[in-house]
């Protein structure tokens, strides 16, 4: 369980203290808009209504006391690059900036961000991955040059055993574990046969996973 302290509960804010919420781990929410300071309280450890942009008030928070800093402000990139700037002054250990674009993004990261997420742009590239073959189910990008992904098990796979197809040495990709009916096996061996309407996590360069699904 980790202590988070989040920034900003427009939208983005609001989803991510709610998976933080499923998780377990304490958060403690601010927001200058007493509103969604009141919507998020059945998720959170505590929430307070202030001006993350007021290093008085940032300073009453212990800053240095959470785990990870998240800033999901939206559509006022100045608060949000201030509020950055001052976490990081005052001893956050992990400060996480929301961006909206690639030069936001630079900003953040010459601000104090140790990291930064980008929703529009990361979420963008996995429709385009997962809506433009009918065979993608789901796509993670590990970093710009590898990927997982859920893809169906090819027709001509159907019926042999990875042992028999040799899909490391021959495709450079590596089968995480195999999906039917909603259920995961990731008891993968060499005798492990694939089947007709199941699908598989396959891990390995993003390159090499297009070759090989003709992606």
């Amino acid at each position: 369980m980790k202590s988070v302290l989040l920034i900003g509960l427009g939208r983005f804010g609001m989803n991510v203290a709610d998976k933080l919420n499923e998780l377990g781990h304490e958060v403690m929410a601010i927001d200058c808009d007493e509103e969604r300071v009141d919507n998020v309280l059945p998720l959170v450890t505590n929430a307070q209504i202030g001006d993350s942009t007021n290093p008085d008030f940032l300073e009453t928070l212990g800053v240095q006391n959470y785990d990870v800093c998240i800033v999901a402000i939206a559509h006022n990139f100045q608060s949000s690059l201030e509020t950055t700037s001052l976490l990081k002054e005052m001893g956050g250990r992990l400060v996480v900036a929301r961006a909206e674009s690639e030069v936001q993004k630079k900003f953040l990261l010459r601000n104090g961000a140790d990291e930064v997420v980008y929703p529009e742009a990361q979420m963008a590239r996995w429709a385009a991955v997962r809506y433009s073959a009918d065979h993608i189910l789901d796509y993670i990008e590990l970093d710009e040059d590898h990927s997982i992904f859920e893809v169906s098990v090819p027709k001509t796979w159907a019926g042999k055993t990875l042992g028999e197809l040799d899909i490391r040495r021959r495709y450079g990709i590596n089968i995480l574990a195999l999906k039917r009916g909603g259920r995961m096996n990731m008891n993968i061996l060499p005798e492990t046969m694939l089947s007709v309407g199941s699908t598989m996590l396959v891990l390995g360069e993003t390159r090499a996973l297009q070759r090989c699904f003709n992606i």
